[in-house]
C-alpha cells in the first residue's frame, strides 16, 4: 500500500529539534520515505530530562520521545517504530537479505551503543564546540568502531548510504551522528565524513536543521550538557 494510503492518521510526538536525537531519527526517515504525518513537537521543560515526564506522559507510555499514534495505536521506542512503518511502507529496510541483515545490526547497535558519543556530544545543533583534549580521548573508541561499520556498510553494499542505494533506517538512526559531528568538529576519515556531509545534504535534514537554529526555546539542562564537552565556539542558532 502506498504512503499516502497508509500515512492518513500518523501522528509522531518529538521534542526540540536542536536537541532531541532520538526525536530525529522516526522524523527523517517518516520525511525521506514519504511518509505523510502530522508533527506534534513538545518542547522539553527546564531541569533535567525528567522534569519533561509529566507533559510527555500525555502522549507516551514512557514519558519519552519520540512516540507514533496510529489508527489509535501508540508506538515507542525508535526501533519499534521503524518497525511498525515496514510493515506498512517499502523502503525501511533493504530488499536484500545480506543488508537487511546488516541494517537491523547496526540500528541495533547505535540504539544501545555508542555511550561516549552520546554523553559527550550531546546533540545541540545549534552549537560549535570544541572538544575538551580529554573528552575526545574517550570518544576515540566510539569513533573507531563507528568508522568500521560505516567503511562495512559503504563498502559491502556500494553506497551511497549504509545499506546500499537508497536511505533507509538504518541512515536514520545515525542521521543524529551527522549533526554532532558538525557540532563538535569531529575528525573522521575522509570516506567517513563524506557520508556525514550526504546526510546533511539530505533535504530532510536541512529541513530539519533550518528548523532547529529557529527555535526559541533553550534548555537549561541540554544547554550545560553541551557545553560541559569543550569550549564554545559559536552559536549558530536565529539564522536563515
Amino acid at each position: 500500500m502506498g504512503a499516502a494510503a497508509c500515512g492518513t492518521g500518523y501522528r509522531l510526538f518529538i521534542a526540540n529539534k536542536n536537541y532531541s536525537s532520538w526525536s530525529l531519527r522516526p522524523w527523517v526517515l517518516m520525511r525521506e520515505l514519504g511518509i505523510d504525518f502530522s508533527e506534534v513537537l513538545t518542547p522539553f521543560v527546564e531541569g533535567p530530562s525528567g522534569s519533561s515526564a509529566a507533559l510527555f506522559s500525555a502522549f507516551s507510555p514512557t514519558a519519552k520521545v519520540p512516540c507514533l499514534h496510529h489508527d489509535g495505536l501508540v508506538v515507542w521506542e525508535t526501533p519499534a517504530i521503524a518497525e511498525y512503518l515496514a510493515e506498512r511502507h517499502p523502503g525501511v529496510w533493504p530488499e536484500k537479505p545480506a543488508a537487511r541483515a546488516f541494517a537491523r545490526s547496526a540500528v541495533a547497535e547505535m540504539h544501545a551503543g555508542f555511550a561516549a558519543l552520546r554523553n559527550i556530544c550531546s546533540m545541540n545543533c545549534g552549537l560549535r564546540i570544541r572538544v575538551f583534549p580529554e573528552k575526545l580521548e574517550s570518544l576515540s573508541q566510539d569513533l573507531t568502531r563507528l568508522t568500521a561499520l560505516w567503511r562495512e556498510g559503504l563498502i559491502s553494499f556500494g553506497g551511497p548510504f549504509l545499506a546500499g542505494d537508497r536511505f533507509g533506517a538504518v541512515d536514520a538512526f545515525f542521521a543524529p551522528v551527522a549533526f554532532r559531528v558538525q557540532s563538535y568538529g569531529l575528525e573522521l576519515e575522509p570516506f567517513a565524513m563524506a557520508y556525514v556531509e550526504r546526510l546533511l545534504a539530505l533535504p530532510s535534514m536541512r529541513e530539519w536543521y533550518a528548523s532547529a537554529l529557529s527555535e526559541t526555546w533553550r534548555d537549561p539542562y541540554h544547554e550545560a550538557d553541551a557545553l560541559s564537552s569543550g569550549n564554545l565556539l559559536e552559536d549558530v542558532r536565529g539564522r536563515t
